[in-house]
């Protein structure tokens, strides 16, 4: 699906890898994508960086992971902004924190490396010639970025504030709606103006300092083939294919790559795919 954005919804996922070339071959064989590039990397300090494509679509980034960088990458999800560095100001009123204040990254847009109070890092996108994923919802695409995290009343107040997102349970799992916002697909269970999610941890999560974080969940056409290709392409299946309860039609697995960066697929059994 073709995708536009607005102030307040996630437009863009990346990762920042310590072996890039591993990367590329891992992601572009997972997910079928191919990559343009390298230009240079955002914010400067040397590396590449390269942007994956589906179908002749922009869909995500891979760059190199700068000197110091976290020992295991992550995804990191950007958000549409109509001015990273009044959002870095009011990340700070709103009791986050600004990890690394905005920059260009021309042509492309502006960021910020923002992060909540519950230490969870996000990005903050001002876009120029970038707006966004161009591709989104289908098999090979970015579907969807979810805060995990045990502090479910300080993200609503931070979140909200900060964007003016308002939640709806959906049974353990928390909808954040954007109002005025329609994306996703007519036939989805979810409501149209559902932005991203946010998840508790887990019983055996909760309580030992395992630290928020955003993560980020790709479509796949089959959730168990592509955890037992991943494993064959030397990533980790840290969650097993499961049927997402609540959501009839969809199974899911939770995956990490060589690196050990970590991500979800999901596959929906209710709709078929040219």
């Amino acid at each position: 699906m073709e995708a536009t954005y607005q102030t307040g919804v996630p437009c863009w996922v990346d990762t920042l890898q310590p072996d890039l070339q591993g990367a590329l071959d891992f992601y572009g064989h997972l997910l079928g994508w191919d990559f343009v590039g390298p230009g240079p990397m955002p914010g400067g300090g040397g590396g590449r960086y390269f942007v994956a494509r589906f179908r002749g679509r922009e869909v995500a980034g891979i760059g190199s992971q700068p000197p110091g960088g976290p020992a295991t990458p992550t995804w990191d999800t950007y958000i549409q902004v109509a001015s990273a560095d009044a959002t870095a100001e009011k990340v700070k009123s709103a009791g986050g924190k600004i990890v690394m204040a905005p920059f260009d990254v021309l042509p492309a847009g502006r960021t910020a490396v923002l992060a909540d109070p519950m230490g969870a890092t996000f990005r903050a996108w001002e876009a120029r010639e970038r707006k966004g994923a161009q591709l989104v919802d289908e098999p090979g695409t970015w579907s969807m970025s979810a805060l995990n995290t045990d502090d479910l009343q300080s993200a609503e107040r931070f979140y909200g504030k900060l964007f003016g997102w308002k939640t709806t349970a959906a049974g353990k799992v928390m909808l954040w709606r954007l109002e005025g916002y329609v994306g996703g697909l007519p036939e989805q269970q979810m409501p149209r103006d559902v932005v991203a999610m946010m998840v508790p941890f887990t019983d055996d999560q909760a309580g030992k300092g395992t630290p928020s974080r955003w993560r980020v969940t790709f479509w796949v056409h089959d959730a168990d083939s592509t955890a037992d290709e991943a494993v064959r392409r030397h990533g980790t299946i840290i969650t097993p294919a499961f049927d997402l309860p609540g959501f009839a039609g969809f199974r899911q697995a939770v995956l990490a790559d060589p690196a050990g960066a970590v991500f979800t697929v999901v596959a929906k059994r209710y709709r078929s795919y040219g």
